[in-house]
């Protein structure tokens, strides 16, 4: 495969995205929840049946489309007509699609799943799904992971071309510090300032990390983005890395991805072959490659430092800062650690500009941000929303609501790191701000719908139970503070309780989170302080 220049990438993009147009086409959703489900058949069975019948419509595999409660998932596309969308699709199902939809032109109004009007956002590439703003997600759902021509010809690695050839490092710096965005990995922390840190330290080599690690319960948003999208974050990643001035850039991903790990490596082969990673990319002087390590799913290295001793074949421990990994990270180089989600929105970042990224959120919470929905909600799944977007409209409009009309009691953000939100301040708009007010954290994006029937005790305890397992043990705060709370809160369970032990479960969640080590220890007392700030008399009325 010829290496390409600039020129060449953008005669692609008009090429690939013509055939695409003109085509009709059946996908079905092939990312883990799909294949779960039972995507696989459907898919193998499609494709021997349009083979057989000499069918002039291509069979794609594609990633989450976000509506993960009907997989599997087959959307059909004849042209002319509108796309529609199928749930719950068997083998026999996948056959009639085929003889009515597809051949004949019926559809099938009995299975298809209602999807939200598809439009624009005006002089933009981004899919705007009824409340939904779809940046990250740009892309999952609609293009074939494993072909790099799909990614291309929705607009892919327009924004390394302009990075390359418009802006340059310092530039790119700017368009960053102008869009706002910050860290999608939970802290928040500004994106630009970090890579500014990165590159004004001086050092023989520098790294870009992305961080796949992914370790909170119901968290699958990084895991949907790398299988259904591998080049986003590539680009994201080559982006980041000419900003800070590095030529070796490393995806950290748990190896209870597999799936994620074999799309992000074919993806990275093939972006290679065609000379946007490697030597010259895009003939010009920056050179940069990739590989892809895999880490044992350790719930502490989603702290940077530990993420580090890991790649580097340490136990995954965290390490006292300062120094930062911008000063002193991997191999004692100055490093650049970013989640999926982050480096998902570079590409778009740079292609639009920073004012366009700007334009979108709040004052101090700029773009989307993607939750994974999951609980006792009626349509769990993938949702990117604007940030300002209320609670209340994500589980009530976007979501359904609850399963069965209970009362929805309260949602929990932020995995083991963040809290629980009473249904009372669903009103509050969705920001870095606003949810650490109420207690809880934006975290990487895990959002759990409970409702009347949860017990905040048994949801604390869980979590808590949760860090424990978790803790590398390094710092006595976190590895004996953690199993003090668990003791203490499993003898209110078992109704042996007194009020002096609420008291005391409180003194130890503000030791830990004064005195440990990393985030992991700081963050783990936050489900107990919520459940006990918005549900108190839950606890009391466990007291014996």
């Amino acid at each position: 495969m010829a290496k390409l220049t600039a020129e060449a990438l953008e005669n692609l993009e008009s090429e690939y995205a013509r055939t695409h147009r003109e085509r009709s086409w059946v996908r079905v959703g092939m990312s883990t929840c799909g294949i779960a489900a039972g995507a696989e058949p459907v898919y193998k069975v499609l494709c021997e049946e349009v083979r057989k019948r000499a069918l002039d419509v291509d069979v794609q595999r594609t990633g989450c489309l976000g509506k993960c409660h009907a997989e599997p998932l087959v959307e059909v596309n004849v042209a002319g007509a509108p796309r529609v969308l199928y749930g719950e699709v068997g083998v026999d199902a996948a056959l009639r699609i085929l003889d009515q939809h597809v051949e004949k032109g019926t559809v099938l109004s009995g299975m298809v799943v209602p999807t939200e009007h598809e439009g624009i956002l005006e002089g933009q590439e981004v899919p705007r799904l009824g409340k939904q703003l779809r940046i990250v997600l740009r892309n999952c759902g609609i293009v074939d992971p494993s072909k790099i021509e799909d990614y291309i010809a929705r607009g892919g690695y327009k924004g390394l071309k302009r990075a390359l050839f418009d802006l340059g490092p310092e530039g790119v710096l700017e368009e960053f510090r102008i869009a706002g965005l910050r860290g999608r990995g939970g802290a928040g922390y500004p994106t630009w300032l970090k890579w500014k840190l990165t590159r004004e330290t001086e050092a023989a080599e520098k790294y870009m990390i992305c961080n796949g690690d992914e370790g909170d319960p119901g968290a699958y948003m990084d895991r949907s983005v790398l299988e259904g999208d591998p080049h986003s974050a590539i680009e994201g990643m080559l982006i980041g890395a000419y900003a800070i001035g590095a030529q070796q850039c490393y995806f950290y991903i748990r190896a209870e991805y597999p799936l994620a790990v074999d799309r992000v490596e074919a993806a990275i082969k093939q972006a290679r072959r065609m000379g946007l990673v490697g030597k010259s990319i895009l003939g010009t002087d920056f050179s940069c490659d990739m590989e892809v390590r895999l880490g044992a799913g350790a719930f502490v290295c989603g702290e940077e430092t530990a993420l580090i001793a890991s790649l580097e074949g340490l136990r995954g421990t965290p390490r006292p800062r300062p120094p930062y990994p911008a000063q002193r990270g991997l191999w004692g180089m100055p490093s650049n650690i970013n989640n999926v989600e982050t480096l998902a929105n570079a590409g778009p970042i740079a292609a639009h500009g920073g004012k366009w990224f700007a334009s979108i959120g709040t004052k101090e919470s700029k773009g989307t941000k993607v939750f994974a929905v999951t609980g006792k909600v009626r349509h769990s799944g993938l949702v990117e929303i604007p940030m300002g977007t209320t609670l209340r409209e994500i589980v009530m409009d976007i979501c359904g609501g609850t399963v069965g009309g209970k009362r929805i009691k309260a949602v929990q953000t932020g995995g083991p790191s963040g809290g629980v939100i009473p249904e009372t301040a669903f009103d509050t708009p969705v920001s870095y701000e606003s949810l650490q007010e109420l207690g809880s954290i934006m975290g990487s994006g895990g959002l759990i719908v409970m409702d009347e029937d949860d017990c905040m005790v048994d949801i604390a305890k869980f979590y808590v139970g949760f860090c424990v397992e978790e803790s590398c043990g390094k710092c006595a705060p976190c590895r004996v503070g953690g199993k003090q709370m668990e003791l203490l809160l499993e003898k209110i369970s078992a109704r042996k309780a007194t009020a002096p032990d609420i008291v005391e479960l409180r003194r130890i969640c503000h030791a830990m989170q004064k005195a440990s080590l990393c985030g992991l220890g700081q963050t783990a007392p936050n489900p107990v302080l919520s459940t006990l700030r918005y549900f108190e008399n839950e606890y009391e009325a466990l007291l014996s």
